[in-house]
């Protein structure tokens, strides 16, 4: 299982040296976007709509909006001596509490720990005292740049890590529109719908649970397959060095024709310069 982070876990004058893994994947199908006329992947481009044209990765900077096209530029070394102070820092578990008490709206992410060398019986003494006290604890970490919140409890036999939502990044509830007020329901109507609830109920069991969308796209997808109803993206022509070559003459000859300097036209002869001639 692929390692994401190395660091250290401490509660009180315990250390722990850990490994962080993804507990879970995204397990959608992936659909790309073609051009309908030549089946080609889409490409999709950088362009700095000033300039009118595309931009390299070592010509991005990033910034920080802080007004309309108002911004505050960040270098890479700003931000890299920000990430490692705080990588710098163990993880420090500053609560325990009960898993109850948080409100799963709070749940992000989660991600299994196992120890890293030496951190074996450290582990297994957290384990074990988590699971004695039935308590998870909250500590801060940094994750992909970000600081994050986050729980460590007890799943099967490993520790888990959840990452949790700040408070300001939870929306008020309050601001949800349309939510009725308290309503009078009748007697008959609640205890049918309870009925209903308690016939319903059973013990949860995530193996029941099937991403039937999932499965019936991944089925058409074989079934165009062995129907051999596939494309293949057509590669983008090789440019012509005669095509080239002429293209280039053209560009030359007409450039030519616009900075050759017209003739200057001769001075027509007045009627009156002409009978003074004569005279003479």
């Amino acid at each position: 299982m692929h390692t994401m982070w190395k660091g250290t876990i401490s509660f009180g004058l315990v250390n722990i040296p850990v490994k962080l893994h993804a507990a879970t994947e995204n397990k959608d199908v992936s659909l790309r976007q073609l051009h309908k006329e030549c089946q080609s992947p889409i490409k999709y481009e950088k362009v700095c709509p000033v300039c009118d044209r595309e931009i390299e990765k070592d010509e991005i900077v990033k910034a920080y909006e802080y007004a309309k096209n108002k911004f505050v530029v960040l270098d890479d070394e700003d931000l890299a001596e920000l990430k490692k102070e705080q990588e710098d820092r163990s993880v420090e578990i500053v609560d325990f509490v009960k898993l109850e008490e948080i409100d799963p709206i709070y749940f992000e992410k989660s991600y299994y720990l196992s120890p890293n060398e030496g951190g074996g019986k450290a582990y297994g003494l957290l384990r074990a005292a988590l699971k004695d006290t039935g308590k998870i604890g909250v500590a801060k970490m940094m994750i992909r740049s970000k600081e994050q919140l986050a729980i460590i409890r007890i799943y099967e036999n490993t520790l888990v890590v959840e990452t949790i939502h700040y408070p300001d990044e939870v929306r008020n509830v309050q601001d949800v529109p349309n939510v009725p007020e308290e309503m009078e329901i009748a007697d008959k109507e609640l205890d049918t719908a309870k009925m209903l609830i308690d016939q319903l109920t059973t013990e949860f069991d995530p193996e029941k649970y099937k991403d039937e969308y999932r499965t019936a796209l991944l089925d058409l997808i074989e079934e165009k397959k062995g129907k051999d109803q596939t494309t293949t993206a057509k590669e983008k022509p090789k440019p012509d060095n005669v095509t080239d070559l002429m293209d280039a003459l053209q560009a030359s000859l007409d450039r030519a024709k616009k900075d050759k300097p017209k003739p200057t036209q001769p001075k027509r002869k007045t009627k009156t310069t002409a009978k003074k001639k004569k005279a003479q």
